[in-house]
């Protein structure tokens, strides 16, 4: 059985790597990428490595961990490199999934059937997109899977006992010192009370002791960047949570609703994910009905605390495909057993659901130039993406026909593996902006004119990082600060004015307009935030 085991997570990793490790920097930054980038660069290069900021401003609204190892990350590969900064979370996504295959065998499931889920989990879309983007949601649930997985031992086993214990301990502090108590309650909490009701917590009356040392070494781990901020720092830590936790109530509010579309966070999945959690059809079905029960459980529970919680946004549920990658394994292990046997009432979804993945990639070389501005050496990424889209699309065909539902699912993985090794330079071609102009050309400006920059009273996060340096801001909330300096560059943003009133000492020259967007301004996507006006003061 040995080396079963070592050539499913071997490959595992390999798929781990194609997905999350290929063309890093393909994607341009995203707003929560740069307040993170940015927090990771001030700690670099002004030494703010507890007390953390963005723009030179107190930024205690996430914890420091994912940050540390960015900028860890960072001063060895370099700060310039974007794929230095986004390795972190591909590293805890890789994390994720090989600790999600490990803890899948403790459930009684064959090793194969761990493998599916594993690979179930790396393919599901916003897995993908979180290993590849530079936000600590993956941290948090990484780290609290690792956890999970050594308390799942604890519970069931005397053998390892303050093994189990101590790096459940850890661990479960990483995930906190990460995103705070988001993963607690959106996997850990859910995970708990599945256990609870599938599996009880028997001959636990010998193991208080232990979870104690738990609960405090956990708490411990996790909690301590809070408390020194609070005792260094605390007008500026009270506001914040003050704002953070009004924000849970009153911000991006949703109905309890909004999450039960769930399962088509994970993309490609989504039918076999659906099709998975119909308890009543699939229940007899399986190869461990307690086991299944229990990953059932769980998903349903994630999306209600979840549901329960008035801010919603569609990232807050990438707990959620956790366990539900482990529950669609029940759907395709099912598949691998008795595909040839099924009737046409249960093959007409599995048809419906790779067929429309093969029309997909056999239809690519067709459709893409319609949207692609090829030239140059995109045309052979084109090709080479366009061959490998198509042939695996005529391979699902041809495996259909052979009745090889094995070779289908694993050539699905291929078919998104393809997508980024082959399809992600192409993204380029995509971006279309005739208005575009870097801050760090002005950047360059200031630093070859000797002159400081200022923006009026707000900051975008993308606009502090593509500029390279903090902004110091002139207005905000309480007061409004002028210059001193005989000369000096003020961005604006274009929603706002800018007069010789506000400015009576100083002549104003409007210069130039830097647009951070990617996209072209007719589309959807374009905003508005990415723009500041560049104006030139002197004193006269």
């Amino acid at each position: 059985m040995k080396p079963k085991f070592h050539r499913y997570l071997l490959a595992l990793i390999g798929v781990c790597i194609l997905i999350f490790f290929f063309n890093l920097d393909a994607i341009y930054v995203n707003i929560m990428e740069a307040r993170n980038f940015g927090s990771a660069r001030e700690m670099l290069n002004m030494d703010h490595w507890l007390l953390t900021t963005l723009n030179d401003i107190p930024r205690y609204e996430k914890p420091p961990l994912p940050t540390w190892l960015t900028a860890i990350s960072a001063k060895i590969f370099g700060i310039e490199n974007l794929w230095a900064l986004r390795i972190p979370a591909a590293c805890a996504a890789t994390l994720l999934t090989v600790y999600l295959y490990k803890f899948s065998e403790l459930l009684n499931i064959t090793r194969k059937q761990a493998f599916i889920a594993a690979l179930v989990a790396v393919t599901s879309f916003y897995i993908i997109f979180s290993g590849r983007n530079g936000q600590w949601d993956i941290f948090t649930h990484a780290f609290m899977m690792v956890a999970i997985y050594f308390l799942f031992q604890f519970f069931r086993d005397q053998r390892k006992l303050w093994r189990n214990v101590i790096l459940a301990g850890i661990f479960f502090g990483f995930s906190i010192l990460s995103k705070g108590p988001v993963s607690i309650y959106a996997l850990f909490l859910p995970f708990v009370i599945a256990y609870f009701l599938v599996y009880k917590f028997q001959e636990f009356s010998k193991k208080w002791g232990a979870l104690i040392v738990f609960i405090v070494l956990g708490l411990s781990v996790g909690l301590w960047w809070f408390a020194y901020v609070r005792i260094a720092d605390p007008i500026a830590f009270l506001d914040i949570a003050k704002d953070e936790a009004s924000n849970w109530g009153s911000y991006n509010i949703r109905p309890f609703y909004y999450y039960w579309s769930f399962f088509t966070q994970s993309g490609i999945w989504t039918i076999p994910s659906f099709v998975a959690l119909l308890y009543p059809y699939l229940k007899n079905k399986v190869s461990n009905k307690k086991a299944y029960r229990f990953t059932v459980l769980w998903t349903f529970l994630s999306v209600i605390l979840l549901s329960i919680i008035p801010e919603k946004k569609s990232r807050y549920l990438l707990p959620v495909l956790i366990p539900m990658a482990l529950n669609t394994s029940f759907y395709i292990e099912y598949l691998f057993r008795n595909y040839s046997i099924l009737k046409l009432n249960e093959k007409w979804i599995v048809y419906f659901n790779f067929g429309l993945i093969a029309i997909i990639g056999i239809t690519f070389p067709i459709i893409a130039p319609f949207f692609l501005k090829l030239s140059g050496i995109y045309y052979l990424w084109y090709t080479l993406t366009s061959i490998a889209l198509a042939g695996i699309g005529f391979g699902i065909f041809y495996f259909f026909k052979r009745k090889k539902i094995a070779k289908i699912f694993y050539l699905t993985i291929s078919f998104i593996c393809m997508i980024i090794i082959l399809g992600f330079p192409l993204v380029d071609t995509l971006i279309n902006n005739p208005n575009y102009k870097a801050f760090s050309e002005l950047r360059k400006l200031s630093e070859k004119q000797q002159f400081e920059v200022y923006a009026y009273k707000s900051f975008s996060p993308e606009i502090i990082w593509n500029y390279g340096e903090p902004i110091p801001i002139l207005k905000n909330d309480a007061s409004f600060s002028i210059p001193k300096e005989n000369i000096f560059g003020l961005l604006i943003s274009p929603n706002d004015t800018i007069t010789s009133e506000m400015f009576p000492k100083y002549s104003i020259e409007k210069v130039d307009r830097y647009d951070l967007n990617q996209v072209n301004p007719n589309k959807s996507g374009y905003k508005d935030r990415l723009i500041r006006d560049f104006y030139l003061l002197k004193k006269k």
